[in-house]
């Protein structure tokens, strides 16, 4: 069934998943404000439930951070909670709609085909919080896809995510990893899981394009009121409270990319529905970290033309932005002319913070405190240079010292650009004030030794497919310290060899 602009209404009547009789359910602090909201802004059903759930992950430390109960959460009935099979004393199971641009592509209908919206809690920090499952079953949204997920996709974003907030980025985090003891079949039969995400919330851009794909100006007006309310309380005193929230989300979006360039961390899929009013990364499907330096680095295994390509990546967030600010239009002025160049001023901040967000974290990255004008050109001669040599990205910058040439130089299969390179970077830090030990910390503090390397995450993926969980554990354990160096783990730190190289990633689904 469609409505009067051709597009098709949500279900509105989906089937909730039957659920096993017996025991008492796990009680969670659930307030779900996100289900107060009209009912077309979600599906109300229940997780379909799994053969044989087993817990193969639990994050302790993000259940003390969210105050829930650990104990509670490893029992029968916390383990079937997080595989679907239960329903939460508190929770009110919901799959949100939302559309979205996918490789430029708009999709009036998407949403959540293989999640689901248990409930949100405020945690220790009186911070709302959703907890939602991926791969808990289809809804409304599948688009005849099964609705689940295998263990490999599950466990890469949860190494991923979890590195990704060891190393100071927004993201979602990931709270569990459960089995669900049947196969989910993909290219071949895989062990099925669920992986139980945490985020500030679900919203994207694509969740503000579903309504105003379907000029529902009460339902986008109803939505920015709910996103001022939870992240940007400050926005609803402004004079024009709608513009402000246009003008957070573009400053938070900024430097969230700018700080996914300062690490190589490539998204892989930055379509509109993937793209957080939060500000936080969210959907790691076909991720990956640079090895060697090459801003043209594509590792999607779906990105055929280079789309979402390193280099491409704060260009793609401006579009994203525009696309966002399309939907507030109505919202920003009533009329279209006047919001429009409403909107496009707001938008026009968003190349100087990116830029601003990019040169300070590089420069921290090279050892500078202070600015000086020759400082952007210094710095692009030194990527010049890996990219010209090859040279790892996260081992140049965590390698460079003034001191000691032999180390970052040893990366670079040329280094004659790295010996033309140092001298200027030596003169310009000799107008810093700081002394060298200073220097030598805050360097430190932002270059990490590790990050979850493709080579090791496939390897820790295959293992597991095996039953083997050992090498997810170790590599957890190494990323959850990434500033750090430890003698015992210096392998991680290193690149792969040749035979080793990760040029593929794949988004699972």
């Amino acid at each position: 069934m469609a409505n009067d602009t051709g597009l098709p209404f949500l279900h509105e009547t989906p089937a909730p998943g039957a659920l096993p009789l017996g025991g008492e359910p796990l009680g969670l602090p659930f307030d779900n404000s996100y289900a107060r909201l009209p009912d077309r802004f979600y599906a109300r059903l229940a997780p379909t439930p799994v053969d044989a759930p087993r817990l193969v992950k639990l994050n302790l430390g993000l259940a003390e951070e969210l105050g829930l109960d650990a104990v509670a959460l490893s029992s029968e009935e916390g383990v079937a909670t997080l595989a679907g099979n239960r329903i939460a004393t508190g929770s009110d199971p919901i799959a949100l709609a939302y559309a979205g641009h996918q490789f430029g592509n708009f999709v009036p209908q998407l949403g959540d085909g293989r999640a689901i919206l248990l409930g949100e809690v405020v945690d220790r920090e009186g911070r709302r919080r959703d907890i939602q499952l991926k791969g808990s079953g289809p809804t409304p949204f599948s688009r005849r896809g099964d609705g689940r997920a295998a263990v490999g996709p599950v466990l890469r974003e949860y190494i991923v995510s979890e590195a990704m907030a060891a190393l100071g980025i927004p993201t979602t985090r990931s709270l569990a990893a459960v089995l669900t003891g049947e196969p989910v079949y993909r290219e071949t039969a895989l062990p099925g899981a669920v992986l139980t995400r945490v985020a500030s919330s679900h919203i994207r851009v694509g969740t503000f394009q579903f309504f105003a794909a379907r000029e529902d100006v009460e339902a986008l007006r109803l939505l920015a009121d709910h996103v001022i309310d939870r992240h940007y309380p400050d926005a609803s005193g402004e004079a024009q409270p709608y513009r402000a929230l246009f003008e957070r989300v573009i400053a938070r979006q900024a430097e969230l990319v700018a700080r996914w360039m300062l690490v190589g961390f490539i998204h892989g899929v930055m379509n509109t529905d993937n793209c957080s009013i939060a500000g936080e990364t969210i959907d790691y499907g076909p991720c990956a970290f640079m090895d060697h330096y090459d801003p043209k680095t594509v590792f999607s295994s779906i990105d055929h033309g280079g789309r979402y390509a390193y280099a491409n990546q704060p260009r793609i967030a401006h579009w994203n932005l525009a696309r966002f600010g399309e939907t507030l239009l109505p919202l920003i002025a009533d009329d279209a002319e006047a919001a429009l160049a409403i909107a496009n001023e707001s938008l026009g901040s968003y190349e100087r913070l990116y830029g601003e967000a990019l040169m300070s974290g590089m420069r921290r990255k090279i050892g500078l405190f202070t600015a000086e004008e020759g400082d952007a050109a210094l710095i692009q001669d030194l990527l010049n240079a890996m990219a010209e040599s090859e040279a790892d990205f996260t081992l140049t910058f965590r390698r460079l010292d003034p001191e000691l040439d032999i180390s970052a130089r040893a990366l670079f299969s040329k280094p004659e650009s790295y010996d033309a390179w140092a001298p200027r970077w030596r003169e310009r830090l000799a107008h810093e004030p700081q002394d060298a030990a200073t220097r030598r910390q805050t360097m430190r503090s932002v270059n990490p030794a590790y990050i979850p390397r493709n080579h090791r995450v496939e390897a820790a993926l295959a293992a597991a497919i095996e039953e083997d969980y050992a090498p997810f554990e170790e590599l957890l354990l190494v990323l959850a310290r990434p500033f750090e160096d430890r003698p015992e783990y210096a392998a991680y730190a290193e690149p792969p060899a040749a035979e080793q190289r990760v040029c593929q990633t794949f988004c699972g689904t």
